[in-house]
């Protein structure tokens, strides 16, 4: 079975829409490319690169559901991790994804939107999806959090842990996408691999081919549960 390429999906030649039945969106053709290793010989699965940040991925998500009955979303890719909770090269499945940054600063300091009397800052996945995937793949579960700006200090690091405490990574995306399977009434998830810790900027710390291959393995190892989920 041929993979391809087409606009930033990544599929097999088998697909057609009425076989598809879950949409994968990571950010960038690195993380594209490391998940769909994992789902060479499943025709039900498209993978695409939407792009980075919270509203690429929300609108490149709302586009590939409008024209495809997916059963489930998934927002995939790399992550800081929140030590010592969610070391390198760990596993991270969302039972919550949370938008960190949506909201006002006061002199009391961050309100989000919903203080503010409007909108969402949290998405849930179905618990007992969540419950059996982590149990496959050896993955923590916990929050992870959407932010437009990667956390570069110490103190900013601090500062989202205190606000969320059930926090076990950050990464850029997972909000926009669970924002536009809300918008079709369709499951969401959030897988990360951990590529580096959250807190002072150090890229010759970061492990991102580690991550990725974390990536690869956490989805093979999910693919059976997936599987047997989209059949109930």
């Amino acid at each position: 079975m041929v993979l391809q390429v087409q606009e930033g999906l990544l599929t097999t030649s088998a697909s057609t829409p009425s076989s598809v039945r879950i949409l994968v969106a990571t950010a960038v053709p690195a993380e594209r490319d490391a998940v769909a290793r994992a789902f060479t010989h499943d025709s039900r699965v498209d993978v695409i690169a939407a792009g980075v940040g919270p509203a690429a991925a929300a609108a490149a998500t709302a586009t590939a559901l409008a024209g495809t009955p997916y059963a489930l979303v998934v927002s995939a890719g790399i992550a800081g991790g929140f030590q010592p909770e969610a070391p390198v090269g760990s596993l991270v499945i969302a039972d919550e994804i949370t938008v960190a940054d949506l909201g006002a600063e006061t002199p009391d300091g961050f309100l989000p939107v919903t203080e503010l009397g409007f909108g969402t800052v949290t998405h849930r996945p179905p618990n007992a999806l969540v419950r059996d995937l982590a149990a496959a793949a050896g993955a923590r579960t916990g929050a992870v959090l959407t932010v437009s700006t990667v956390t570069g200090t110490a103190a900013r690091a601090a500062e989202l842990r205190a606000r969320h405490p059930r926090a076990l990574a950050e990464a850029m995306e997972g909000f926009g996408v669970a924002e536009a399977a809300a918008a079709h009434g369709i499951p969401v998830l959030e897988l990360r691999a951990v590529s580096n810790p959250v807190g002072p900027r150090d890229r010759a710390a970061w492990r991102i081919g580690d991550a990725l291959a974390v990536l690869t393995e956490g989805f093979g190892k999910c693919a059976p549960v997936l599987e047997s989920w989209r059949q109930v």
